[in-house]
């Protein structure tokens, strides 16, 4: 398959090549930094980002958001969502 944009460096705010599931977790961090969360199931998320200090609560995030943000962790309590994954 050809793929044009092979030589385009990867940014932030690039489609993203690769997803992966994420299973909140209260101690856990995610294996490896996403780039963003999809949501498929809507509900409150629970989650610290990358240079976060404390947890915040993301409420009411509609079925099928892309967030643009960066986690470092998932925390399963407060968290309502489903069918999350990271996108890389």
């Amino acid at each position: 398959m050809s793929d044009p944009f092979a030589s385009a460096a990867d940014a932030v705010s690039a489609p993203a090549r690769r997803a992966a599931a994420v299973v909140p977790h209260d101690a856990n961090a995610i294996g490896e930094v996403p780039k963003a969360l999809y949501v498929g199931t809507g509900g409150h998320i629970m989650m610290r980002g990358i240079d976060g200090s404390q947890d915040q609560l993301w409420r009411n995030v509609p079925d099928g958001t892309v967030l643009p943000f960066r986690p470092r962790f998932v925390r399963a309590t407060g968290t309502t969502a489903s069918d999350i994954l990271a996108l890389y």
